[in-house]
């Protein structure tokens, strides 16, 4: 049995324990024939003004490219040993202006929520680095599952 939560802050606690713990996620796309397609990623999350916003720091390859280019809805699953799981469904757009990319670098830098991230510096020379590329994720639905007893609970973006 599911929770519905109106608010975030409901979960985030627990979203950021599980998310921090985790750390992977598999991001799940569609191809223009509605064909999934995985990668493990690792984005970073942030709370604006009580809203769930993520980031993900990627290369801009071809496949995910044109995934997000005819659909952007995208999912973030996080799973660990004991059944902890996270689900993130979210819509992803590319936003590479600068400001944005500093912004994001430091989230990585700093792992947002504590645990998830890594240095940036690792794969791109700096926020300015033509081949760093940012999806800006905008959940609409988060589910975090408990797994000591299965307990569900979903929050939902409010409607615009």
């Amino acid at each position: 049995m599911s929770t519905a939560l109106l608010r975030f802050a409901g979960l985030e606690a627990e979203f950021n324990a599980y998310v921090g713990a985790i750390n992977y996620a598999t991001m799940v796309t569609v191809d223009a024939e509605n064909r999934p397609r995985t990668r493990v990623l690792i984005p970073v999350w942030e709370n604006v003004e009580g809203v769930p916003l993520g980031w993900l720091a990627t290369y801009r390859t071809p496949v995910k490219t044109a995934h997000i280019a005819a659909n952007p809805h995208t999912n973030f699953s996080y799973w660990a040993p004991g059944n902890n799981s996270v689900a993130v469904d979210a819509v992803a757009r590319w936003d590479n202006a600068l400001p944005t990319k500093e912004h994001v670098w430091n989230l990585y830098r700093k792992t947002s929520p504590r645990g998830a991230g890594y240095h940036l510096g690792n794969f791109w020379k700096a926020p300015s680095d033509p081949q760093l590329h940012v999806l800006r994720l905008t959940p609409w639905r988060i589910q975090v599952i408990r797994g000591a007893d299965l307990r569900s609970r979903i929050w939902r973006a409010s409607a615009p």
